[in-house]
């Protein structure tokens, strides 16, 4: 034998140990793994970690895989090489147009659907005219499978009732609501809860106190009816509609009584205070602001404090739902001057405004 000939095979032999000693830690490696995994888990990999396993399975073939202990099965490793190919030469998802009419564009899909949820009376055609108004081509058939495929229904029973804020807004001027609260205070015979009876007018959120009693009976509702209703000096002669939920203070005959003045009393849904909700707002700010943070002792001051208060947020508080202004702002106030701050109920209720020089 050649000398080089030998040299070679040492070598090659030398080369195929060392090979299998690092293929014998992998499967060991392999093996430990499996056993940290447990058969019960799922491996989970992402599209490029299995197409580099399915490469390298298909080339050692089942046969192979089959001496290993490999994570994954054989057939496992062998189909994803199967749909590594299919995708490969799938080209249906690479055409670079689509069939039919072009997509709508984000612009007027915002447009229809703002046009369609604004004005419920609307029909597809007029909506898709109204488009080309502002410079957008877009057809009735469009506005109609946009509109369905965002639960928008039809005029017909799109346009059939109006929402609440709907109602709210065309009635505002006619609109008044009433609601009682409570509020505990101490006596001479101990603890003792007042309800209080307020009236809002909804458009001006001017808001009229109309008494407090211990017993809210229908004598005392009566007595409040006849005073509210009055042709001269009641403040619900010009109110058409006024909303009150379904307390069993407001009784049938107090709403036949109101209704024959001509303001058309409307029970709200039972346990809806967001239907009620300017007059809801009001109790808050009241409570917040100045029941809650004071002890009563007796109906006098009670009342007085009440009072002080209703005075304060129709002079001086500012209303969100006024563009930040106030209800009935002092007439004439200076704009320069210095600065002075007045207050009310031991400092719990102030407000600022300029001293003319």
């Amino acid at each position: 034998m050649q000398p080089w000939y030998l040299l070679l095979w040492v070598m090659t032999a030398f080369a195929s140990r060392e090979q299998q000693l690092r293929i014998d830690y992998l499967v060991t490696e392999n093996a430990i793994l499996r056993e940290k995994i447990g058969l019960k888990r799922r491996l989970l990999l992402s599209d490029s970690q299995r197409i580099r396993l399915a490469d390298k399975a298909k080339a050692i073939g089942r046969t192979g895989l089959k001496s290993l202990q490999t994570l994954f099965t054989p057939d496992t490793l062998l189909r994803w090489h199967r749909e590594l190919c299919a995708k490969h030469h799938d080209h249906s998802k690479k055409q670079t147009s689509k069939l039919g009419r072009p997509e709508l564009s984000d612009e007027i899909k915002e447009v229809v659907l703002r046009l369609a949820k604004e004005n419920t009376s609307w029909g597809y055609d007029r909506i898709a005219g109204q488009c080309v108004n502002l410079g957008f081509v877009v057809s009735a058939t469009s506005v109609a499978n946009l509109l369905n495929e965002h639960g928008i229904e039809p005029v017909p029973k799109r346009g059939k009732s109006p929402t609440w804020s709907e109602f709210l807004g065309s009635h505002m001027d006619v609109l008044a609501a009433v609601d009682f609260t409570t509020i505990d205070i101490w006596s001479l015979t101990g603890l003792k809860t007042y309800y209080l009876l307020f009236f809002m007018e909804i458009s001006t959120r001017r808001v009229h106190f109309e008494g407090m009693t211990l017993h809210p009976n229908e004598e005392w509702m009566m007595e409040v009816a006849n005073k509210v209703t009055n042709a001269e000096t009641g403040f619900l002669g010009g109110k058409k509609i006024l909303l009150l939920d379904r307390d069993t203070k407001f009784t049938l005959k107090f709403r036949e009584h109101l209704k024959a003045a001509g303001t058309e009393p409307i029970r709200l849904p039972p346990k809806s205070p967001n239907c009620n909700a300017f007059i809801e707002r009001f109790f808050r700010s009241i409570k917040t602001e100045c029941l809650r943070k004071m002890i009563f002792f007796g109906e006098g001051s009670l009342r007085s404090t009440v009072e002080k208060y209703v005075d304060y947020y129709h002079r001086h508080r500012n209303h969100q739902g006024l563009k930040n202004l106030r209800i009935d702002p002092p007439p004439d106030e200076p704009i320069t001057g210095e600065i002075h701050c007045e207050h009310e109920l031991g400092g719990l209720l102030k407000h600022y405004h300029r001293r003319s020089a």
